[in-house]
């Protein structure tokens, strides 16, 4: 008995040195902090397992309910697929009023939630900050004015920040959520995402292919905070957070190096979600003041040439009755914005194997649109 536990001792210890050596030490990261800390996958409410940076807000303020407040319940067709997909919250706003919110799984008001690549948006709407505040020249100025290494690349020396926001990087990277040694479950969880951005070669030439990659996101956010000189955190706390008078401080998460996980992770609430897309909506316009520009917006929800269900990192549904577009997260976690009904909507939920469409939508999100257009 002894032979063979140190037998199985030694082979252990092999297969764990040969996982380190080979790069992926991160795994052993991975499992302790879930095993430490809830399930061990990604989750919606895993705000506390990585350190992150505040991003503080002044003067909150609530949103205004609507007479009608909560006095409609939702349908039974959209109940049993809300409750099929593991929904933690839901939001909808109608005309800048609160009409309903509903909870679950222990959930309320003020829990923080995971945006996932929600997060890719609000990045693009800071890219549009910057440009309003002369850090950037426009949209199309390329990353190799912030970061020289690139001017030396074949295709790099090309890539423009519109390139990093529409897809269209030609990175050498895929997307894979499926399994623990996957490019994207190293950037979940490692010490340095510099690092690993800038190891990630450009193969093709930018602006030719649309191919969606969280390292162009990571990438995007870097050249950000160079440009500005600020940690994401502080930015979208100065130009979004504290002039629209979000309720509660929000959580983004960061590397062991203090740098933000900008493809993903920033953690609010639900209702402050919902003020993100009241934003866009109203074109860049918060209580008279124009925190972003009206051109900026329209080029934020404009469907690019190469996938027109695509725009500055949000999606769009054109050839619905009623057009949206929406913010869309890991385990579905969606701002839906419907301009031509006023209407906004948030939900946030727990579930990944949600039906999408042709061109990678979520079923879930045209559910949510028609349900609550009736």
């Amino acid at each position: 008995m002894k032979k063979v536990l140190s037998v199985f001792i030694a082979g252990t210890s092999a297969i764990a040195a040969l996982i380190y050596f080979s790069g992926y030490g991160y795994i052993f990261k991975a499992v302790a902090i879930n095993l430490k800390k809830g399930p061990i996958t990604p989750s919606s409410d895993d705000e506390e397992r990585f350190p992150s940076h505040t991003v503080p807000t002044l003067h909150p303020k609530s949103w205004e309910k609507d007479t009608c407040y909560n006095r409609t319940a939702i349908s039974e067709r959209l109940a049993k697929d809300l409750e099929k997909t593991r929904a933690s919250s839901l939001i909808v706003i109608h005309d800048n009023k609160l009409v309903h919110e509903q909870y679950w799984k222990d959930h309320h008001a003020a829990s923080l939630m995971n945006s996932f690549s929600m997060a890719k948006g609000i990045l693009a709407i800071l890219v549009g900050c910057a440009i309003d505040d002369g850090y950037l020249q426009s949209e199309d100025q390329l990353i190799s004015s912030v970061f020289p290494c690139y001017k030396n690349s074949r295709y790099g020396k090309f890539l423009t920040f519109r390139h990093l926001m529409t897809m269209q990087a030609g990175m050498d990277w895929k997307e894979e959520y499926h399994h623990p040694f996957a490019e994207n479950s190293k950037q979940y969880f490692i010490d340095d995402l510099s690092k690993q951005a800038f190891d990630i070669k450009i193969k093709e030439m930018p602006g030719e292919k649309y191919k969606y990659q969280s390292i162009a996101a990571q990438l995007l956010g870097l050249a950000l905070r160079k440009a500005t000189g600020k940690k994401l955190a502080v930015y979208l706390s100065e130009k979004l957070w504290n002039p629209m008078g979000m309720e509660f401080p929000a959580k983004w998460s960061i590397d062991k190096k203090g740098m933000e996980k900008a493809f993903c992770c920033i953690h609010a609430t639900p209702r402050d979600f919902a003020k993100i897309g009241q934003l866009i909506m109203q074109k860049g316009n918060w209580n008279g003041k124009q925190l972003i520009s009206k051109d900026y917006c329209k080029k934020l929800l404009t469907p690019t040439k190469a996938n027109d269900a695509f725009c500055f990192t949000l999606w769009a549904n054109d050839e619905n009755e009623i057009k949206y577009r929406f913010f869309y997260g890991f385990l579905g976690q969606f701002i839906i914005i419907i301009p031509e009904k006023k209407m906004v909507i948030v939900k946030t939920g727990f579930y990944n194997r949600l039906d999408v469409d042709k061109k990678q939508r979520p079923l879930q999100v045209k559910l949510l649109v028609e349900e609550f257009l009736k």
